[in-house]
């Protein structure tokens, strides 16, 4: 009975770690799709795809997922905060729905060198 029992806590410890991972994949999934979807890579690149003067291919390791969402909704205040003078200025995306928003941050974090 122990060891039926113990069998049973290692499955379902199994499927909780493993639906974690899935969600976690779907979010990424998400996120990249919304990236592609506000078509981030005219002014942004990842991996040497997009507009190479923007990389955001380190962006997980140098920015806060706050910061991250601060500069897709409100580029301008977070532009002024680290005297960043890019030409064009970042356009902002306030009405972006929140779990696309979610998703979008949760890619962007993943990119660390």
């Amino acid at each position: 009975m122990a060891v039926r029992l113990g069998m049973m806590a290692s499955a379902v410890a199994v499927a909780i770690v493993l639906s974690a991972g899935w969600a976690s994949a779907q979010d990424n999934a998400r996120g990249i799709a919304v990236y592609g979807e506000q078509k981030c890579a005219l002014c942004h690149s990842i991996a040497g795809k997009g507009n190479p003067k923007g990389s955001l291919d380190d962006v997980g390791s140098k920015l806060s997922a706050d910061d991250i969402k601060a500069w897709i909704t409100n580029p301008k205040e977070m532009a002024a905060k680290s005297n960043a003078e890019r030409k064009p200025p970042m356009k902002a995306y306030p009405n972006l729905p929140p779990a696309d928003l979610a998703a979008l941050v949760g890619y962007l974090q993943t990119l660390k060198k």
